[in-house]
């Protein structure tokens, strides 16, 4: 049986990892096989990357440097763990994947998208999400959310940057409703795992 993708993307402080971890948690008590991975994140190289990516030390990075290295994590996420897992039958649930780069390096970045559209589909191998979580919320709130641990360099940004963030995962849902599920980021944390459940429970 073919795997099925889904993926969760937002803002900072949306909510979106703690609803995968509680879709992981659903689907176990299924009895479903699951993988719950993150981006930029996933194999040991990915994780390295990661740290390259987000450490504040390095303020100095150029934004083509910055969409490449998450290109780099991503291709080795995508061929080591998360292709192998679909060809198993997995369900992976992935906390951001290729949408979280058109937002942040392309609509805050203002990165060309088509530049960006290219190296995307060699970086995935042409794959494409069955199913995207959108948890929406205004940038203010999600801010408001993290304001207690150390800030990456990526929740660093100006509120700016944010604002461009959001609005360049709105445009993606507009342009992608058939995979896209846009949920209300500012209802309680069980009223969108239960929205999140009704998607899933059609799906298989």
């Amino acid at each position: 049986m073919k795997g099925i993708f889904i993926t969760f993307e937002g803002i900072e402080g949306c909510g979106k990892s703690t609803q995968a971890k509680l879709l992981k948690q659903y689907l176990l008590a299924r009895g479903e096989d699951v993988l719950l991975t993150r981006e930029p994140g996933g194999p040991k190289i990915s994780e390295e990357i990661r740290k390259i990516l987000l450490d504040l030390a390095n303020s100095e990075m150029l934004p083509e440097t910055e969409m490449l290295l998450y290109m780099a994590s991503r291709s080795q996420h995508t061929g080591q763990w998360i292709l192998p897992a679909l060809k198993d039958g997995k369900i992976v649930i992935s906390d951001r994947y290729y949408d979280s780069t058109l937002a942040y390096q392309g609509a805050a970045r203002k990165i060309d998208r088509e530049i960006i559209d290219v190296i995307i589909r060699y970086a995935t191998f042409g794959l494409v999400p069955d199913l995207t979580f959108l948890l929406d919320l205004p940038v203010e709130i999600g801010l408001s959310r993290i304001e207690d641990r150390d800030s990456d360099r990526l929740e660093s940004e100006a509120i700016d940057f944010h604002r461009r963030v959001r609005t360049g995962f709105l445009n993606i849902a507009r342009d992608q409703k058939k995979r896209y599920i846009v949920l209300d980021g500012e209802k309680t944390e069980r009223e969108i795992q239960e929205e999140i459940i009704k998607y899933i429970e059609k799906m298989r």
